[in-house]
């Protein structure tokens, strides 16, 4: 079983980000020119230019190929977040079976390095942070189409990003959900309760719960 968390907006105060010719940070937003003027960073989209005809993107991909190196020591993207769900889940099932879905990049694995973003699908978030709809992206999809049932813990803004980059695996797809009704879900999907009073992130208990093993019937 694959078990995927959506990402979180507070990150750990360590995490690192790339670094523009002049030595500023590159925080990668939503919309970069709706963000207020910063003197000791720019921002960035995840798919815009990086320089040397590559997008940011491409260069993150690059950047991971020689993951021993690290030399701007980039966080796995389970230790990215602050919230210590993501090691549970690790702690749990392992590296190889944790992706975070992550609105500025994608579906990546646990221990893909992943520099300090601030890309959200909340409608509460300031207009420079938040990931609309109909905007493009060239979401990563690192997760293999090995059969392996996928489990998914996230809120409903995030859950059509994770239909569209997990349709085409071959395994069973669980949903859960806790709201009042069940989620409208493509054919290939199926819609799990999980019964809680708690409303705000409730998939961080949830996946709590998953990771101390009071879930195994999904296996």
């Amino acid at each position: 079983m694959k078990v995927v968390l959506q990402c979180a907006s507070r990150k750990d105060p360590a995490a690192k980000t790339f670094l523009a010719g002049d030595g500023r940070r590159v925080v990668f937003v939503a919309h970069p020119d709706l963000v207020p003027r910063a003197a000791n960073s720019i921002h960035a989209r995840p798919d815009g230019p990086s320089g040397g005809g590559r997008s940011w993107r491409e260069r993150l991909v690059a950047y991971n190929k020689a993951p021993a190196a690290n030399p701007l020591g980039f966080l796995p993207a389970y230790r990215l977040y602050a919230n210590d769900t993501y090691v549970a889940l690790v702690e749990r099932f392992g590296e190889k079976d944790v992706y975070i879905l992550s609105a500025g990049l994608g579906l990546v694995p646990a221990a893909f390095l992943t520099p300090y973003y601030d890309i959200t699908f909340s409608a509460s978030a300031d207009p420079w942070k938040r990931r609309r709809r109909d905007d493009s992206y060239e979401d990563f999809r690192f997760i293999p189409d090995d059969g392996d049932q996928v489990v998914f813990l996230g809120g409903k803004g995030y859950l059509p990003l994770f239909c569209s980059l997990t349709a085409a695996l071959k395994g069973a797809k669980t949903v859960f959900f806790n709201s009042a009704e069940r989620p409208d879900l493509p054919e290939g999907f199926t819609p799990a309760r999980y019964r809680t009073t708690t409303r705000t992130n409730w998939h961080y208990e949830c996946a709590r719960t998953l990771a101390a093993g009071r879930l195994n019937d999904l296996r």
